[in-house]
């Protein structure tokens, strides 16, 4: 739920289509996980609930939604002859 509280909020402040927030609900998912995952393996234990470690897997979810933002965004054509 708080993957997708992540990425929800995250198109509501940088908005964009159904297919955005698609993305950023994916991505927020995936990178809650692997964040968790990783905060695990790295034994950071900074903010946890039980056995969600909060701060390491927002991080994830956090730069898995920049990703994703970056690699979506269009980028403009350059100018043809």
């Amino acid at each position: 739920m708080v993957a997708t509280l992540y990425g929800s909020a995250f198109h509501l402040i940088v908005g964009g289509g159904a297919r955005h927030l698609a993305l950023y609900l994916l991505s927020g998912w995936i990178g809650f996980t692997l964040g968790q995952s990783l905060g695990g393996l790295l034994g950071i234990s900074v903010l946890r609930m039980g056995q969600i470690n909060f701060v390491a897997a927002s991080l994830g979810a956090l730069l898995a939604l920049i990703a994703a933002r970056i690699f979506s965004s269009e980028r403009p054509s350059s100018a043809r002859r």
